[in-house]
Order: C-alpha cells, then structure tokens, then sequence
C-alpha cells in the first residue's frame, strides 16, 4: 500500500517523457496513414473487387455451362394412342424424371469476347479510379497539414499582436493617469485589443476545425493531436511545355477515361453482334421413368443455330445506346485533358507567385517591425499619436500573416501540381 503512490507517479511522470520525447509527425507518415485508415478509400477499393468479379463473371462464357435436373410427375390420366380403334397407354399416370446437359457457344460472331472486352477495361478503369481518389485525398491531406501549419504561425502573430497591444494599453493608461494623453487612447486600445484577442479566438477555432479534418482523412481519433514536423516541404517539379500530353497521359483519371473508352468501343461491337446468328452445341442425358417403353434413358448430341427475328426494336436500342455513350465517354475525356492542361498551368502560376510573395513578405516584416519601433518611441515621447502605433501593430501582424499565407501557399500549389500531373 506505501508503494502505490509512487508507482502511479512514476507511470505518468514516464507517460509524460515518452509524449515529450515523441518525434514530430511527419508529412509522409500523415500521407501513409491517410493510404492505409481513410474510410472513403476503403469504400472506394470495393469498386476493384467487384468490377473483377464483373471480369470473372465475363470470363465463364469460355466453359460450357451444365444442368441436373430431377422431378416426379403425377398425371390425372396417362398419355395414350389409338391404334386400330384400340387404346394403348404409352406412359404411367406417375413418374420420375432426370437430366444432366452441356451446354456452349461454339460461335457468337464476336459478342463473347466482346463481353470479355468490356469487363477487363472496367476492371482498369476501376483500379485508375481508385488511384485518382487517393490522390485526391493525398492532396487534401497536404492542405490540411499546411493548413494547420500556416494557421498555428497566424496564431503566433495574433498572439504578439495581443501582447504588443496589451502593453501599449498599459503605456496609454500612465500616460492617462499622468494626464499627459485623454482618455480616448485608452479606449482605443481597449478597442484594439478586443478585436486582436477576436482575431485570437477565430484562429484557434480554425486550427481545431483543421485537425478534426485532418483526423477524419487518416482515420485517427478526433481528439488526437500532435506535434507536426514543420521541416516536411515538397519539391517543386519541372515541366516542361512539350512533355504536357506524356505527363497528362499518366494521371489516373485519364487513364480511367481511356479504359472507359475502350470498354465503350466494345460494347458497340457487342450490340452490332446482337443482330448475327449464334452456333451453339449441346450434350444431354435425358431420363424418364415409362415401363412401357424401351428406352428410358436417352442420349443426345446436338448442334444448331438460333438467331432473333424480332425483339420489338431492342437490339436497335441496345446498339443505339452504346453508340451515344461512346462518344460521351469520348467528349468527357477531351474535357478531363482540358482540365488537366488548365490545373497544370494554374498550379505552375500560383506556385511562382508564391514564390515571389515570400521573398517580398519577408522585407516587408523587417520594416514593418522597424516602423513600429520608431512609432512606439515616438509616442513615449509623446510626439506620436496612439492610432499611429496601433496601425504600426497592425502592420507587423499583416506582414508576418502575408509571408506564412505565401509560404504555406506555395507548398499547396506544389502539391497541387504534383496532383495535376500524376506524381501525388
């Protein structure tokens, strides 16, 4: 009992270490978990199961397809025949009955492989699908985590500014007191003040909003936080304009497209199929029970042709439909190049104007903080004015939230064209 005080201590104060000693969260382990926990992948990947049982399915018109069926009969009265005006019964009132049969297409002018066809593009499409959803969520992912990045740099800067304003209501107050200055700058800080610790407030509630989504995207807890590695950056990629329909060809949801569109071309040449004839062949092992004949099991070998006369128009239909979807998927994919050509300049534009933001924030800091060195001494000197040094404190928190805007901007435009051309 003297020892349990002491073991508890111990267990936090090493819980307590072990959080301490942590290493940071990296951007590549976010990414990992994201791959692994993220419940709408999850979901997506059953997408590519099922598209390759649709392909397994395609696939069981290559074997013939066989039947077993068994059954008894109970008939009012036995079928019979007239003979010379005599009746002769030529089966019992109650028998049984079997058959096993082997049935196969022996020639389908192409409609089987086209099936096959359709269904091994599905299964393509579906797995670029797939792929595109994860870099979807993989840059998503890169958002949040610099977002809250950028955001707890904000609150940083909001911080200072609260206490830079704080202490200049505490200047302004013995300036008051004094009577050197009115009270009205007094209540101009108390006014400032009050809208930066607003600032404060809607910053930190960003910051959780941020994590609750960043959880929800790698599958963590919601309450789960961490310290994030503020040194994971991306590296910018080089593209150049002649290599644009190389890079465009290797984003999953074109590639999606392209297996769409294949997958089409074969289900229009099914459709024209469905208006030839087909060659089938069969084999049976008929059984009935009839004593009153000699052979109650019968063997049988057939091959034959069938062919559709009429069906109301719905082959018609059918290869109509195929027609038009076709083109569809074939429009959709010149818009997702479009699209994709768009994203890839966008990004390349924001990220060099990010580029060149950051630079021109970071001077813009230095002065900032040097303009309000010069106004806070000037009004303690009472040669300045209090709007004067409350407007320089806003400056500083602007300029400082300018250059984290600029930096966590540009590493989401890289993020963004890595999405666009296929590498995230």
């Amino acid at each position: 009992m003297i020892f349990r005080p002491a073991s508890f201590i111990c267990a936090v104060l090493l819980s307590v270490s072990a959080q301490c000693w942590a290493a940071p969260l990296t951007l590549q382990e976010c990414l990992q978990k994201a791959r692994e926990n993220n419940q709408a992948l999850k979901s997506a990947a059953w997408d590519t199961r099922l598209a390759q049982e649709n392909l397994r399915l395609a696939t069981s018109s290559d074997y013939p397809r066989i039947d077993a069926q068994a059954g008894y009969s109970m008939q009012l009265a036995p079928q019979a025949v007239i003979i010379s005006g005599r009746t002769a019964e030529t089966q019992e009132p109650d028998y049984a009955f079997a058959g096993l049969s082997a049935n196969y297409t022996l020639y389908d002018f192409g409609r089987r492989d086209s099936r096959k066809q359709q269904a091994l593009s599905a299964t393509d499409a579906a797995v670029q699908t797939f792929e595109s959803k994860r870099s979807d969520v993989a840059l998503k992912t890169i958002e949040t985590w610099f977002g809250i990045l950028e955001t707890g740099k904000l609150i940083d800067a909001a911080s200072e500014e609260v206490t830079q304003v704080t202490e200049h209501r505490r200047v302004a107050q013995a300036l008051f007191e004094e009577g050197v200055v009115t009270r009205n700058d007094v209540l101009q800080a108390d006014v400032r003040l009050a809208a930066a610790r607003q600032k404060l407030l809607t910053l930190r509630n960003r910051r959780e909003n941020s994590w609750l989504f960043l959880n929800f995207l790698t599958g963590s807890e919601p309450g789960f936080r961490a310290e994030l590695d503020e040194k994971s950056t991306l590296a910018p990629d080089q593209v150049s304009d002649k290599d644009l329909l190389s890079i465009i060809l290797k984003r999953h949801d074109i590639q999606a497209l392209q297996y769409g569109t294949v997958a089409s071309e074969a289900e229009v040449a099914e459709s024209r199929s469905s208006f030839f004839p087909e060659l089938y062949s069969r084999l049976a092992l008929d059984y009935v029970q009839n004593d009153k004949v000699r052979e109650q099991a019968i063997m049988s070998a057939t091959v034959g042709i069938k062919f559709n006369l009429f069906d109301g128009y719905a082959s018609t239909s059918i290869r109509e439909k195929a027609i038009k979807n076709r083109s569809r998927l074939q429009d959709t994919l010149k818009l997702a190049q479009q699209q994709a050509l768009f994203e890839i300049d966008s990004a390349r534009n924001d990220a060099a104007v990010s580029k060149e933001r950051i630079g021109v924030a970071e001077s813009s800091i230095r002065q900032s903080e040097e303009n309000l060195r010069i106004n806070q001494e000037r009004y303690r000197e009472r040669v300045g004015t209090a709007t004067e040094v409350l407007d320089a404190q806003t400056l500083v928190t602007q300029s400082k939230t300018d250059y984290h805007q600029a930096y966590y901007e540009y590493q989401v435009a890289v993020a963004r064209l890595k999405r666009a051309i296929g590498e995230l």
